[in-house]
C-alpha cells in the first residue's frame, strides 16, 4: 500500500504532500485524502529534510597527489570506491581539483553500432573521421527524425530544432545551449529565432556588445557572452566577471550584485537604459546558461549520434536498443527502425544473442512473430538484397532470464528441435514457456514462415507449450526415479580436494569452486519431437490448437519482451481511428496552424520540467505507428484529464495545432481519453456515442467557478477562464517554477508500468 501511495505522487519534496494532494487534480480523484491517511502525511512532511543515507557524487573525481589522503577524510561508498566526506562546496574551499567526468551511455552505443557495422560489411566507420559539414546527417536533424539521438530527441528539442533549421556544426552548439533554463527564463529563444529567419532585425543593447553578441544574433546564449557583457560594461577582467556571473546562482546574491552592477556600467559612461537592459538579461539569465566549450563537447556526440543514424541506422538503433541511453522505451526506437525500412528480426534461440544484432536480410525475410492464424495466405521465396538490414531482436529482453542462461542458450546452438535446446540449454521451465510463447522456436519449426521451404510442420506454438510441460515432467519424473535407484554413497569428490592437504579452508573452498566437477553418465530419453517424423508435414495429427491470434502474440510479446515486436499495438485499434478521424503522426505537418484534430496511441514518456510561467506544464508523447506525437496540457486543461493523462497508456488526446516554421509542430491539448475505452463505445453504441462520452467529460466546476482565485488565475496566465492559482517556487534570479515540476533528468526512476510501455532508462548524464 505504501509503495502504490508513494507512486501516486510526483517527484515533490515531503513537505509538499497535503499542498499536492489539494493542488493537483489526479490525485484530488485518487482518494489519498481520506483522513486515515492523515497521520501518515503527517508524519512524511515532518521527516521532509531528514539525512537518510550518504550518497556518493555520480560524477565528481578528485585529481591530487598522494597527500590527499591526509586532506580529506575518507570513507568507502557502497560500492568501495573511496569517497570524501567533504561536500562540493567543501572541497571547493579547500582549493583541490575536481572534475566533473560524466559517463555517456552514447558513446557505449556509438561504438557498439560501428562494431556491428565492422562485423556485417567488414569494414568500420570512424565517427570520430566524419565529416563535420555532412549534408545528409542537417538533412536527418532537420526532419526531427532524431530519435535516439543524443540531445536532440526530446519533445522539445525535436519542436526547436524543425523551428531552427540546423545548417553546420556551430548551429547545434546554439541549439544545445538554447534549450536550457537561462536562455528559456529569460525569453531569448523567440528573439533569437525570429532574427535568425530574418523575421525581425538583430538588435544589440548597445553597439559595444556587437562582438560578443554577432554569432547569436544579439541574444544571450553562453557563460561567455555574460561574461564579456559585464567586462565590456563595467572594465572588469573576464576572470572577476565570472565571479560576477557565479554570485548571479547564488541565494539572495542579486541585490548585491546590482548594486555593484549599475554604479560601475553607469561610471563607464553607459546611459541608464543600456544598463539596466543588460541588468535585467543578466539576471534572467543568471546561471542557468551553458558554457559554449560544454556546448560543443555535448554538440559533437549529437552531430556523431545524427551521422550514424543518417548513414547506418540499423546499426545505430541496435546500439541504441543494446545500451539503452535515451529517454524513449525501446517499442518505440523499434517503431522508428520500422519507419526507416528496417526490418524487425524475430526471437530466435538460433540467431539472437545477449545484444540486438545487425542482419542482412531478403525482401521477404521472415519478421518479428509468426503470422497470425486470421491471416496466413501463399508464401514466397524473396532473393537477398544486400543492402537491406534488419534488426534482430535479443534474449536478454526476455522476461525473468538470467545472464547465465543466456550464455548457455548461445553456447550450446544450433538447436534441432525444442527435445534438443530442453536438454541442453539448461534453462528453467518458465524461460522455456516465454520462448516459446515470444516465438524463439518459430525458425526451428518454420511457424508463420513466408519461405515454403522452412515450413516443417503444421506445429502452432501451443502444440510446444504443451511439449514444455511434457519435457518438464518426463525430467522430474527421470530425476525421482534416479534418486531413487541411486544408491547411497558420497559424492564424487571434486579434483580440488585431492590436493587440498596443507592449504586453508578459504584456499580449499576457492580451489574447489573453480574447479571443474567430475560429472556421472546419465541415461537420456529424448521426448518425442513435433516435427521429427517425415510425415510431420503430410497430415499428421497435432494437438488441433489453432494458432495465436494476432493480439495474443502482441500480448504475448508485451508480457514477455515488453515490446509489441511483430505488430504495432496501435494497429489494432485501426478502423476506430478512421472513423473517429484521427490524424496520424506523418500528417502533422500537413495540418493548418489553430486547427483543432485529434491524435491517438501509446504513452510512451511524460515530463513537467519548469517553465517560465511557474506553472504545471505537462509534456505527454504518443507513438502512433508512424512516428511519435507531441501534446502539451497547460494548467487550465489538466483538471478533469489528469488522471487519465498520468494512469492511461493508450490515449485518444485532442489538441489545437500550432506552427511555427517549416517542421516546427507543437499541439496544445484540450481533452483527453482512454482509447480502449472509446473503441468498445464505439463497437457497443456507435460513434454517436462515443461523440457524447467524448463531449461529456469537462472541466470540473471548481474550475469553472468564477471565484476571485480564479479570475485572478486567468489575469495571471493570460487564460480565456478561470484558473485556480497556484504555489510557485522563486528563485533568487526571479525564474518562477512550479513546485510540481519534476527536475529528475528524463528516463529516470519511472512508475512501473505494463512491460516497457512506459520508460524505465537510466538515462545519459546529459539528458
Amino acid at each position: 500500500e505504501i509503495d502504490t501511495i508513494a507512486k501516486a505522487f510526483p517527484h515533490i519534496r515531503a513537505n509538499q504532500v497535503k499542498a499536492a494532494l489539494r493542488d493537483l487534480p489526479e490525485l484530488q480523484a485518487s482518494g489519498l485524502g481520506q483522513d486515515q491517511l492523515k497521520v501518515l502525511f503527517d508524519l512524511v512532511e515532518r521527516l521532509d529534510g531528514l539525512p537518510r543515507h550518504i550518497a556518493l557524487h555520480p560524477c565528481g573525481v578528485l585529481l591530487s597527489d598522494a597527500t590527499l589522503l591526509d586532506r580529506t577524510p575518507v570513507e568507502a561508498s557502497y560500492l568501495g570506491y573511496p569517497m570524501s566526506q567533504f561536500d562540493k562546496d567543501d572541497v571547493e574551499d579547500l582549493g583541490l581539483l575536481k572534475l566533473d567526468v560524466l559517463g555517456i551511455r552514447m558513446q557505449s552505443a556509438m561504438a557498439y553500432a560501428m562494431d556491428e557495422v565492422a562485423r556485417v560489411d567488414g569494414h568500420r566507420p570512424d565517427v570520430d573521421t566524419a565529416p563535420l559539414d555532412d549534408p545528409a546527417t542537417y538533412t536527418l536533424i532537420r526532419s526531427t527524425r532524431t530519435l535516439g539521438c543524443f540531445q536532440i530527441e526530446s519533445p522539445g528539442q525535436r519542436e526547436l530544432v524543425g523551428k531552427f533549421s540546423p545548417e553546420n556544426f556551430a548551429d547545434i552548439i546554439i541549439d544545445i545551449s538554447l534549450f536550457r533554463p537561462g536562455p528559456v527564463k529569460s525569453d531569448m529563444v523567440t528573439p533569437f529565432l525570429r532574427a535568425r529567419h530574418g523575421w525581425n532585425e538583430t538588435e544589440y543593447p548597445h553597439p559595444d556588445l556587437e562582438d560578443a553578441l554577432a554569432e547569436t544574433y544579439g541574444v544571450v546564449v553562453f557563460h561567455e557572452q555574460v561574461l564579456e557583457i559585464v567586462a565590456v560594461l563595467t572594465g572588469v577582467s573576464l576572470a572577476e566577471a565570472d565571479e560576477v556571473r557565479r554570485a548571479l546562482g547564488e541565494f539572495d546574491a542579486h541585490a548585491e550584485v546590482q548594486a555593484w552592477f549599475i554604479p560601475a556600467a553607469l561610471g563607464k559612461g553607459y546611459s541608464l537604459d543600456v544598463v539596466n537592459q543588460a541588468w535585467k538579461v543578466l539576471a534572467a539569465f543568471a546561471s542557468f546558461g551553458f558554457c559554449k566549450a560544454h556546448a560543443a563537447a555535448f554538440a559533437l556526440p549529437t552531430y556523431q549520434s545524427a551521422w550514424l543514424k543518417a548513414h547506418h541506422t540499423a546499426a545505430f538503433l541496435a546500439g541504441v536498443l543494446t545500451h539503452d541511453p535515451g529517454m524513449y522505451p525501446k517499442r518505440l526506437i523499434l517503431d522508428d527502425a520500422r519507419n526507416f525500412g528496417i526490418t524487425i528480426l524475430p526471437l530466435d534461440v538460433n540467431a539472437s544473442d545477449e545484444c540486438y544484432r545487425l542482419e542482412r536480410v531478403s525482401d521477404g525475410e521472415d519478421t518479428a512473430g509468426p503470422e497470425p492464424a486470421e491471416t496466413r495466405g501463399e508464401h514466397r521465396v524473396e532473393r537477398i538484397d544486400p543492402q537491406h538490414y534488419g534488426i534482430r531482436l535479443s534474449l536478454a529482453d526476455v522476461k525473468g532470464i538470467t545472464d547465465a542462461e543466456v550464455a548457455r542458450v548461445v553456447a550450446g546452438r544450433p538447436y534441432a528441435s525444442l527435445s534438443d535446446f530442453w536438454h541442453r540449454a539448461g534453462v528453467t521451465r518458465p524461460i522455456a514457456e516465454r520462448l516459446v510463447l515470444a516465438g524463439g522456436f518459430d525458425s526451428a519449426y518454420g511457424i508463420g514462415s513466408t519461405l515454403p521451404v522452412r515450413r516443417r510442420s503444421q506445429v502452432t506454438r501451443r502444440d510446444l507449450l504443451l511439449q514444455v510441460a511434457e519435457l518438464d515432467a518426463w525430467s522430474r519424473a527421470t530425476s525421482r526415479a534416479d534418486r531413487a535407484l541411486a544408491p547411497r554413497k558420497r559424492s564424487t569428490p571434486r579434483p580440488a580436494a585431492a590436493v587440498s592437504k596443507g592449504l586453508s579452508v578459504r584456499e580449499q573452498a576457492a580451489l574447489q569452486s573453480r574447479a571443474t566437477a567430475v560429472v556421472s553418465p546419465q541415461p537420456v530419453q529424448l521426448s518425442f519431437d513435433l516435427a521429427g517424423s517425415a510425415s510431420a508435414g503430410d497430415g499428421e495429427q497435432r494437438s488441433g490448437l489453432p494458432e495465436m491470434t494476432g493480439a495474443e502474440l502482441v500480448r504475448a510479446e508485451l508480457e514477455i519482451l515488453g515490446l509489441d515486436a511483430s505488430r504495432h499495438i496501435v494497429d489494432f485499434y485501426a478502423g476506430f481511428l478512421d472513423a473517429l478521424g484521427v490524424v496520424r503522426s506523418r500528417d502533422l505537418l500537413s495540418c493548418r496552424s489553430r486547427s483543432e484534430i485529434l491524435v491517438a496511441g501509446v504513452k510512451v514518456a511524460t515530463q513537467t520540467p519548469p517553465v517560465r510561467s511557474g506553472r504545471r506544464v505537462v509534456f505527454v508523447t504518443l507513438d502512433d505507428s508512424t512516428g511519435p506525437v507531441d501534446a502539451t496540457f497547460f494548467e487550465d486543461a489538466q483538471g478533469p484529464y489528469a488522471m487519465t493523462v498520468f494512469h492511461s497508456w493508450l490515449l485518444v488526446i485532442r489538441g489545437v495545432v500550432r506552427r511555427t516554421g517549416r517542421r516546427g509542430i507543437s499541439l496544445r491539448a484540450t481533452g483527453c481519453w482512454e482509447l480502449p475505452v472509446l473503441r468498445q463505445t464505439w463497437e457497443s453504441d456507435g460513434m454517436p456515442a462515443v461523440w457524447q462520452a467524448m463531449g461529456a467529460q469537462s472541466i470540473t466546476p471548481t474550475e469553472q467557478a468564477l471565484t476571485e482565485r480564479g479570475l485572478q488565475g486567468a489575469a495571471a496566465s493570460h487564460s480565456s477562464r478561470p484558473v485556480i492559482v497556484r504555489p510557485v517556487l522563486v528563485h533568487p534570479s526571479g525564474f518562477r517554477m512550479s513546485p510540481y515540476a519534476d527536475l529528475k533528468p528524463p528516463g529516470e526512476g519511472t512508475k512501473t508500468v505494463p512491460r516497457k510501455l512506459w520508460h524505465a532508462s537510466p538515462g545519459s548524464s546529459g539528458h
